[in-house]
């Protein structure tokens, strides 16, 4: 998922200028989730990052660990709470199961605001204007830090008097403590009503096996359980509260190695 603003480049894709000489967080992401939107560069970066092949496997069963944790979440409020309407932060490259295609598929009235500024995102953003008849899908070519903009053009498909589930995983371990990430999800937040909900996932300080960026265009900031619980001051955590993506709702047994990145799902009262 991304966040970042792309630099200029040499390769064309989809009408957007992607630059090949640094790694992006889109398309490192999409590699570790078995995609083929990404560079050699990405590939790269990922092995100096993870150290081995093995490390490099280990960092896929997490990635996918984390889409679940998506997928279990989106589920639940659009089945149990009756969430209709998701605003997602730092989408990233469109994979199989993208909030519009859990939530429509839960409940086919869902309205879905995809928000990234990556180009290579950007080109692939017909797969998430894709829609049910009854629902809505739209697509904002965006940095999420132009919170007033994202907001405006996301309320020409969002309802902001009806609940909203806010979604950010995977995106806010990409900023710097002194971009204050937590004072931008709070803008957002403020910007939603009372029973809107919260999904959000961080890389947790746990996780060990992640050495270096190597040549890369993003940040990463891995956080504690204490830092990562900071994020949901305001809204009401539901059960069970602050967990591991995996312990999130299961639908069956948990691995034998744990993904350790903190998640949750806050109500705002």
């Amino acid at each position: 998922m991304s966040n970042s603003k792309a630099r200029s480049s040499s390769t064309p894709h989809g009408g957007s200028i992607v630059d090949t000489s640094v790694s992006q967080e889109a398309r490192a992401y999409d590699y570790l989730l078995g995609g083929v939107d990404n560079f050699e560069v990405d590939r790269e970066a990922i092995l100096q990052m993870y150290g081995s092949a093995e490390g490099v496997e280990l960092a896929r069963k997490r990635v996918r660990a984390n889409r679940d944790f998506l997928g279990r979440a989106v589920r639940y409020l659009a089945r149990d709470v009756g969430i209709r309407q998701f605003l997602d932060l730092g989408t990233g490259i469109p994979n199989a199961d993208n909030v519009h295609g859990v939530a429509q598929a839960t409940a086919a009235d869902c309205r879905i605001v995809y928000v990234d500024h990556d180009p290579v995102v950007l080109a692939h953003a017909h797969k998430l204007r894709q829609s049910t008849t009854q629902g809505k899908t739209s697509f904002i070519f965006g940095d999420i830090r132009d919170h007033k903009d994202v907001l405006r053009q996301a309320a020409e498909t969002l309802d902001f008097k009806q609940p909203i589930a806010l979604v950010i995983v995977g995106v806010l371990h990409h900023f710097r403590d002194e971009e204050d990430p937590k004072a931008l999800l709070r803008r957002y937040l403020d910007a939603i009503p009372s029973g809107s909900y919260l999904v959000l996932e961080q890389v947790g300080r746990e996780n060990d096996a992640m050495k270096s960026l190597g040549h890369t265009d993003f940040t990463m900031v891995p956080r504690t359980r204490d830092e990562v619980t900071g994020f949901f001051d305001g809204v009401e955590l539901v059960e069970p509260g602050l967990v591991f993506v995996d312990q999130w709702r299961p639908d069956g047994p948990l691995p034998d190695n744990e993904t350790r990145h903190p998640c949750g799902v806050g109500r705002k009262p």
